[in-house]
């Protein structure tokens, strides 16, 4: 089964259209017949992208470190929850899982599993998409910094072509989908 890994936060901006787009995710993955792969959580929008897809009967894979399991709540209704030792092994265990990655709004965790898959792809380790999808501009920031790392000369103006920048959840499984058709005909 082609598994779709989504990096969020494990919290919840007040702004519905962030929540929205994390339902309409996890919704789309599963009509797709895709699997999720996520943080585990319960709680946030990591929580919302799961329930989501547990509603549409998808096949949903928690990765969740033994400290975090209590602190984050950990999600108990899942198809699978795989319990890892630290954060080091949860990433790779999410990324050996996975097909595909998605980046929706959070905070510092997401921007570490952001830039940890991102750099992954820049060494070889990985070949997958990476999709960052930016809602109602969230990540505005992120991409004035990527600019200016590129002006600088510290990232290859070719590295940009390692991820998708889109804006909605529409756009992603539009790439997503094209990807897999492309690569499984």
């Amino acid at each position: 089964m082609t598994r779709i890994c989504v990096y969020c936060g494990s919290r919840t901006s007040q702004q519905p259209v962030f929540s929205k787009s994390a339902d309409q995710l996890g919704k789309e993955i599963a009509k797709q017949s895709w699997g999720l792969v996520f943080g585990g959580g319960k709680i946030g929008m990591m929580g919302r992208v799961a329930d989501a897809a547990l509603s549409q009967n998808g096949e949903v894979i928690g990765v969740i470190p033994s400290a975090l399991k209590v602190k984050e709540v950990a999600h108990t209704g899942l198809t699978e929850l795989i319990e890892t030792p630290d954060m080091h092994t949860r990433k790779a265990k999410m990324e050996e899982l996975s097909h595909a990655f998605v980046i929706l709004p959070g905070g510092f965790g997401t921007l570490d599993e952001f830039f940890e898959i991102l750099t992954w792809r820049q060494l070889g380790f990985h070949n997958k998409p990476i999709i960052l999808v930016d809602i109602n501009g969230y990540f505005s920031g992120l991409e004035h910094f990527i600019q200016r790392a590129v002006d600088e000369d510290y990232v290859r103006r070719s590295n940009l072509g390692l991820f998708h920048w889109v804006s909605t959840v529409e756009e992603c499984i539009t790439v997503l989908d094209g990807y897999f058709q492309k690569h499984t005909d």
